[in-house]
């Protein structure tokens, strides 16, 4: 393998934000001193280049001088500590109306995943993949986000099976019930797609069309 030298367009104190998050992680854990691969700092900048550049885990690794495994687990550790950093779902929404914000948006996406040996009963009774999404015909988990109306996610929530719905996994989350509280209790209504309708007062969905008129044929007088 060859080593080069590349940029990553994020700030550096991005970088050593994550580093102290990192650190106070190993202080919690009682990590000794030089007894990991890498420092904090080195840690955040794998991690972040992780993100940004969706590099293969291994590649990336590679060229911090570390084993795959390792890379692995220091992946899993950054996203941890980050994860952990998340407002809850009300929080979110709190500073959306705090912020003067007139609505959020609800939505769903399937996320690509590998097979996992779990089984599920369909409402047909029959026997089916849990992560199979008949809907987009692959398997994923579906993530439930709730964004500002400039697109910007403040909220996500943690992955379900992929054969859910939308709505599904919005009420099992408590999703929905959220944010029927944030429209009667901070006027901060949620848009969603018709795949949520039913969901509640607090989340608006497109009006159905209705039927169209069939135009009526007058018989031709003779």
């Amino acid at each position: 393998m060859i080593a080069y030298l590349a940029m990553l367009d994020v700030p550096r104190e991005l970088v050593r934000y994550l580093a102290r998050l990192l650190a106070a992680q190993r202080r919690l854990l009682g990590t000794r001193r030089r007894t990991r691969a890498l420092t904090c700092y080195y840690q955040a900048l794998m991690v972040l280049i992780w993100f940004r550049k969706a590099e293969d885990t291994a590649l990336l690794g590679a060229g911090f001088g570390i084993s795959r495994a390792t890379a692995y687990r220091y992946i899993a550790e950054g996203i941890g500590v980050l994860a952990a950093q998340r407002p809850d779902l009300h929080e979110a929404l709190e500073r959306a109306a705090a912020d003067g914000w007139a609505f959020v948006i609800l939505d769903g996406k399937l996320f690509d995943s590998d097979r996992l040996a779990e089984a599920t009963t369909s409402v047909k009774g029959a026997t089916i993949d849990a992560w199979y999404s008949g809907k987009h015909r692959d398997l994923g988990a579906n993530i439930q986000a709730v964004m500002l109306p400039d697109g910007l996610p403040i909220w996500t929530a943690d992955a379900m099976p992929g054969h859910l719905h939308d709505l599904s996994c919005a009420r099992e989350l408590g999703v929905t019930a959220a944010l029927n509280w944030a429209a009667a209790e901070l006027n901060l209504p949620a848009l969603a797609d018709a795949g949520y309708d039913g969901a509640g007062h607090g989340i608006k969905t497109p009006p159905s069309s209705p039927p169209t008129a069939k135009p009526s044929h007058s018989p031709t007088a003779a």
